[in-house]
């Protein structure tokens, strides 16, 4: 079901990665997602997902959470499988029929392309939303991208945004579910007919999940107008940002880690 969906879902925990500074996370992240687009060797991949396992037993997430997480985007995955196996026609053919060419590098390419989803998905949770707050993402963002005010970027509003974006995305999930559970309990089916009828079906979700996300965007800037928000300038930290000795070798070490895994992978080729 949309509603428990947990992208974007804070999983509140006490755990090594949740106490961990967000700067930190953030910038793991950021060398995580350059690691995951580079290896390509099956060994690199392997000891990449040994230490996506150690983030997630650091996090204390549960299994039910990491499929809560993967489960909406296995789909996609299977998707980029399929199209990658049809279109890459590069080595020797173990299936041809007419237009389509099925080989093993395809394969091995498609099953790497599909992986690198999961982990990038994995990653995100465990290193940014299950494990950090959007207040705390939000205040991390704009410390990272501070420099960028000296080219009169307004990094606070840019950072807020970023973190309202990520915040209301389990919203949005449970606006569209409610919706649609209230369109099927009016002899709406969105499972049967021709794929020009699911799409018109699906009309009658967008409507008023966007009428929705318009009126609760409107509250969203009563309550913080109410609040007297005036953007960052002046403003103070209730729970100021401090990093520690530990969260500095956190960061070293898990970096350590993602750059040995390109290192291998390099080696390998």
């Amino acid at each position: 079901m949309l509603d428990k969906i947990s992208i974007g879902r804070y999983y509140p925990a006490h755990s090594f990665l949740h106490d961990t500074d967000p700067r930190i996370k953030t910038i793991l992240y950021a060398v995580y997602l350059v690691a995951i687009f580079m290896i390509k060797e099956p060994l690199a991949i392997g000891i990449l997902a040994a230490i996506v396992i150690v983030q997630l037993i650091l996090a204390k997430v549960t299994p039910g959470i990491l499929w809560s997480t993967v489960k909406p985007m296995i789909p996609l995955a299977l998707f980029i499988f399929i199209i990658n196996v049809l279109t890459i026609r590069q080595g020797d053919a173990i299936f041809s029929w007419k237009m389509i060419t099925v080989t093993w590098y395809g394969i091995s390419r498609a099953a790497i392309m599909s992986v690198r989803l999961i982990f990038l998905i994995v990653s995100t949770s465990v290193l940014l939303t299950l494990t950090t707050t959007p207040l705390k993402m939000s205040d991390a963002l704009e410390k990272l991208f501070a420099p960028l005010q000296i080219i009169k970027i307004p990094v606070h509003e840019m950072s807020m945004m970023m973190s309202i974006a990520i915040r209301f995305i389990p919203t949005l999930a449970a606006e569209t579910d409610k919706i649609m559970k209230a369109q099927q309990s009016r002899g709406a089916n969105y499972d049967t007919g021709s794929f020009i009828n699911k799409v018109r079906g699906y009309i009658t979700v967008l409507i008023p999940l966007f009428v929705s996300s318009f009126r609760r965007a409107d509250e969203l800037a009563i309550a913080m107008d109410a609040r007297c928000y005036r953007g960052g300038k002046g403003r103070t930290k209730l729970n100021p940002l401090k990093m520690t000795l530990r969260d500095v070798l956190t960061g070293i070490v898990f970096t350590l880690s993602a750059v040995l895994v390109v290192v291998i992978d390099l080696s390998l080729r």
